[in-house]
């Protein structure tokens, strides 16, 4: 494996920023941002540690994060005792999939407070009513949207 070049390490650092700026830690971003362009795609916790310059922990508890969305997924390599980490191959719609199901949960969570504040003033449920409408339009949509790149991802293929 050859040393990344500056861009590519801007690269990940500018992917590493923009997912800092949705609340998550630096490192997992900046997994994510190398696994994006790294050669080769599947890379041990020691390359990542290496490149990336932080300790191996730190890419343990980077990659606990990521692997439990279906973006990042762990692989063994028949004779070698090293996990190796990549970009799933389905893992963007598999991540958005998963978030599809926490809109869902969270619409009907949001329902749960309607019911709580059923006797409440409108202006004291228009907060939560607003976010419900959001979360209950998402949960139409989103189904059918991802379903529309799949399709049209099977046909680019």
């Amino acid at each position: 494996m050859d040393a990344p070049t500056e861009a590519e390490l801007d690269f990940t650092d500018a992917v590493a920023a923009f997912f800092a700026r949705e609340g998550m830690p630096l490192i997992p971003g900046r997994v994510i941002g190398w696994l994006l362009i790294s050669d080769p795609p599947e890379q041990t916790s020691a390359q990542l540690a290496e490149v990336l310059e932080v300790s191996r922990s730190s890419i343990g508890s980077a990659t606990r994060m990521l692997t439990p969305s279906g973006l990042v997924e762990g692989i063994r390599k028949r004779g070698d005792r090293h996990e190796y980490f990549r970009i799933a191959a389905d893992g963007w719609s598999r991540m958005l999939m998963r978030r599809y199901g926490y809109a869902t949960e969270f619409r009907d969570l949001l329902g749960r407070g309607l019911t709580v504040l059923d006797d409440a003033p409108a202006d004291r449920r228009e907060r939560l009513q607003n976010v419900h409408s959001l979360y209950g339009f998402l949960a139409d949509e989103l189904p059918a949207l991802l379903q529309r790149w799949q399709h049209q991802n099977r046909s680019e293929s």
